[in-house]
């Protein structure tokens, strides 16, 4: 087949060969000795083998850090699950939920029917939340000969960490792929490792959503550099292919902020494919393996509309419904490509946004809407009150990512080669957009590449100087600029989610994984020290060979020598859980209170209530439900202004027996005034905030005083309808007294509240 399309000529030929690897066009032609192919075996398997090292070394890390920070090994099933803060105790709680159920069946039924996670509320929690892994690891364990020798809480978390092996392999195959040598796969998982601090934060996170879902992300960026690779035969690209959409569907399966990821995955190719630096066959396959992952996303959660209404979903929509009727979009002169492009994104853009508004109407659709809300105070579209979005504008997490960061990052030299390749290789791509919307230039192109190479083509002359450019000619031929598929997408990948990252720091475990890889690649690159080497005349096969080779075993040797004390000693560094408040209050639940009671207080705190004691809750920190967040907001008055009478009436509302009260956040000093969350709900409210400072003229003084604090006099108006019947350091539980009938009038009425 190759032959037949190169048979105009062999100036074809030779083009190919030279795009593919322009310092080399005399050797392509010469044939590998048998020799060669075995040495070549034997390497690359050596390769794979230390690449699946390095990941287990990490798994065994981080599973080493987990066990010295805590003693999780000598602490009490209580502390051990006190130790998962926040939201994952509540993902933890449902693997242990089906573990105790009387059969695998019955304990399906009983998370697709959920009455303890909301109080007077039955959810479909496979529906709502995104936890078929906790339910997978439970069918697994119980399945598995295994119970004799393993505890199910050790299963779980080394099932979490052996996925860090999935992580490292991933980002050591990318390095491979890109580079041609495993020597940047070594070189991307020790960065990985070094870099722990900024790329993942397993150890002390382990059900965090993320920690699930970004391996296969990971691999499947991988499986996407494969898929871009030039002269892939069919068989090659339909596996990569399966691997692409196997991968996706898990990332998305395991982490209910898949669709925003996936859309600025799906932004990426579209800005390839407008750029034409992939073929447009590839590019919509890569479309159609989105939306069929989320399309079996979506019917494994049970039809969650939430999908539906994705913003990724309507765009991709778009873009194939605007290709079909825009045509010849890639021809003519430069200035009509142009004005093509710029009504392309137009209407691509625009019938996104249509089709998402129409699609949320249709569907009644508002679970998400308080992530729009954030991202536009977030970016200064208008100031707001709302206390959703407030709530995560006033986290650090949510926050810009801080210049030390960077400064970390500078430490470990990731950040010196990422940098150069980076700025290289973006100088590159945007002159050869530029040279592929030249018409004059992207008809010489295409008269001298095949489909399958898809080679993009460029004068070199554009960028070096006249002396320089002499040395690049052979002949009457000359030299050409390309940039292959695969280094296009992972630039940028790298490009988009290091500005999602910088804007919000809690994405940046999403880029500086992939940075430790892109970085890896700017390191060992055949591309960029053959361009080094070119500029400074001092360019030969050896010699490029032995710098791209010597650069990287330098840098393992000097991050070896500077950081291997530092790392053995943060393994021999010995801590231990302690919370004695926490767990007195837990065990003070678990044995004075009843198993069907009701309790309200922070997210935080409800979640670690749920997995250590199996009571019922008012409210968890899973917020994408709208209900919720408004139950929320009513169950969070209790640290407002407000009487008691009125927090009692919303309490009973929510069939509430037992409310727990936090001096941490009664008396919050962590966040500066306007982010303390009795702030945000003094302004929600209407009121003025505490302590000095500026207030919006509109704001009134409230009537009452705050209800957490006053609640603490024991005073007549109070213990009318609240009892304290525990307290310590930290923690203050207060029974409600039953109310009267009146009191069942206020369940139509909580929502005004």
């Amino acid at each position: 087949m190759t032959a037949l399309r190169q048979r105009k000529g062999s100036r074809a030929k030779d083009f190919s060969q030279e795009n593919q690897r322009p310092e080399t066009t005399q050797d392509t032609k010469e044939k590998t000795p048998p020799s060669e192919s075995v040495w070549s075996i034997v390497w690359s398997v050596a390769g794979a083998l230390l690449g699946v090292s390095l990941g287990l070394l990490t798994c065994i890390y981080v599973a080493t850090l987990h066990e010295n920070d805590l003693w999780f090994s000598n602490i009490k099933e209580v502390e051990r699950e006190i130790s998962f803060r926040t939201e994952c105790g509540l993902y933890y709680s449902y693997y242990k939920q089906l573990l105790r159920a009387p059969s695998i069946q019955q304990g399906f039924f009983e998370l697709v029917n959920e009455n303890t996670t909301e109080s007077k509320r039955t959810i479909n929690l496979l529906q709502r939340m995104n936890i078929y892994q906790e339910v997978f690891l439970g069918v697994l364990y119980r399945i598995l000969p295994i119970q004799e020798y393993l505890e199910p809480v050790y299963f779980y978390i080394y099932s979490v960490f052996g996925l860090q092996t999935v992580y490292v392999i991933a980002l050591y195959a990318t390095s491979w792929l890109l580079s041609g040598t495993w020597l940047a796969g070594v070189l991307a998982a020790v960065w990985y490792i070094l870099n722990r601090i900024d790329t993942t934060r397993v150890e002390f996170t382990i059900p965090l959503r993320e920690n699930w879902s970004l391996p296969f992300f990971a691999l499947q960026v991988a499986a996407i550099t494969y898929y871009l690779k030039p002269q892939l035969k069919p068989l090659q690209q339909k596996l990569a292919l399966l691997l692409i959409f196997m991968s996706t569907l898990a990332f998305s399966l395991t982490w209910q902020f898949n669709q925003f990821i996936l859309l600025i995955q799906a932004l990426i190719f579209f800005a390839l494919d407008c750029l034409d630096l992939i073929a447009p066959g590839q590019v919509s396959s890569l479309y159609l393996i989105q939306v069929a992952s989320l399309l079996l996303v979506w019917l494994l959660q049970f039809c969650n509309s939430m999908i539906l209404g994705s913003l990724v979903l309507c765009f991709i929509v778009a873009v194939f419904f605007v290709k079909h009727f825009q045509k010849n979009l890639k021809t003519g002169s430069v200035l009509a490509r142009v004005v093509k492009l710029l009504i392309h994104c137009i209407l691509v853009f625009g019938l996104t946004f249509t089709i998402n508004y129409l699609t949320k109407k249709v569907l009644l659709l508002k679970s998400d809407e308080h992530i729009y809300k954030f991202i536009k105070a977030k970016f200064g579209l208008g100031s707001t009150r709302d206390f959703d979005a407030k709530l995560y504008l006033c986290e650090e997490a949510f926050g810009v990512m801080p210049l030390d960061t960077f400064e970390r990052l500078a430490g470990t030299l990731v950040l010196y080669p990422y940098i150069c390749a980076l700025t290289i290789f973006m100088i590159i791509l945007m002159v050869v957009a530029a040279g592929n919307l030249s018409a004059t230039n992207t008809d010489q192109c295409k008269k001298k590449k095949t489909h399958k190479t898809f080679p993009l083509c460029i004068h070199l002359s554009l960028f070096f100087s006249d002396s320089s450019t002499i040395h690049l000619l052979k002949g009457n031929e000359e030299k050409t600029m390309s940039i292959r598929p695969d280094i296009a997408y992972n630039l940028l990948h790298t490009v988009f989610f290091g500005l999602l990252a910088y804007s919000t720091m809690r994405m940046k475990y999403i880029w500086t994984g992939h940075m430790c890889a892109f970085a890896a690649y700017g390191a060992c690159s055949r591309e960029l020290w053959g361009l080094y080497l070119r500029v400074i005349h001092f360019h030969s096969k050896t010699k490029e060979r032995l710098v791209r080779y010597t650069v990287p075993l330098l840098i393992i040797v000097f991050l070896y020598y500077k950081f291997w004390p530092k790392l053995t000693e943060e393994m021999s560094e010995l801590r231990e859980f302690y919370d004695p408040d926490t767990v007195e209050l837990m065990n003070w639940i678990s044995s004075k209170t009843s198993k069907k009671a009701v309790f309200a207080g922070s997210m935080q705190l409800l979640a670690g209530i749920k997995l250590c004691t199996g009571r019922v809750l008012t409210n968890h920190p899973h917020y994408e439900d709208k209900a919720l967040r408004e139950r929320t907001k009513q169950v969070y008055q209790i640290y407002a202004h407000q009487s008691p009478e009125d927090v009692h009436k919303i309490l009973r509302s929510f069939g509430t027996d037992y409310v727990v009260l936090e001096d941490s956040i009664c008396y919050e000093r962590r966040h500066s005034r306007g982010c303390r969350l009795r702030d945000l709900l003094d302004v929600a409210n209407g009121h003025i905030m505490d302590g000095p400072g500026e207030n919006d003229p509109d704001l009134t003084p409230a009537q009452h005083p705050r209800f957490c604090d006053e609640i603490k006099t024991d005073d007549p108006a109070y213990t009318k309808y609240f009892t304290r019947v525990f307290k310590n350091k930290t923690f203050h539980v207060y029974k409600l007294k039953k109310g009267r009938k009146k009191v069942k009038s206020v369940k139509g009425s909580n929502a005004d509240v």
